[in-house]
């Protein structure tokens, strides 16, 4: 297995990356992607992706580093994704421990993300990875205000 970073303007971003980001974020359309890393890419926004020995892409990894008062540096990740075609032959863990090296290396003192409560399987995942549960997430959307 192959993993890399892409960076904004690669080809393979709409080709590789986004059809395997899709799977996990449905309402991405090619447009509102590049707009949205293109606004990312300056606050730390990076994706990473897994490419098997043939050259498919199995995995997509969105992530960034966060400095903060509560874990001073950590790499944040945001996106995580198996191809259907690809779950349950390590290109998780892969992707993961990848993240982790990278974080040690930049001096992070967490590796941490986010899963929706509804996506039982993939918290078995992240436990088997040896992750905890260590907050909870609160979230209010925002309406667009009247003027």
């Amino acid at each position: 297995m192959k993993i890399i970073d892409l960076e904004p303007g690669d080809r393979r971003l709409d080709t590789d990356l986004l059809p395997v980001l899709r799977e996990l974020r449905p309402h991405l359309t090619a447009p509102l992607f590049h707009e949205i890393y293109g606004n990312g890419h300056p606050q730390g926004l990076r994706f990473t992706v897994a490419y098997t020995d043939e050259g498919a892409c199995v995995g997509v990894a969105g992530w960034r580093i966060v400095d903060n008062t509560s874990a001073i540096r950590k790499l944040y990740v945001d996106d995580l994704v198996t191809a259907a075609t690809a779950r349950s032959t390590g290109v998780g863990r892969q992707l993961l421990a990848h993240l982790e090296e990278h974080a040690r290396a930049t001096g992070c003192h967490e590796l941490n993300l986010d899963s929706g409560t509804q996506r039982t399987g993939a918290h078995r995942f992240y436990l088997r990875e040896r992750f905890d549960i260590v907050a909870f997430h609160f979230t209010k959307p925002l309406d667009a205000q009247a003027d």
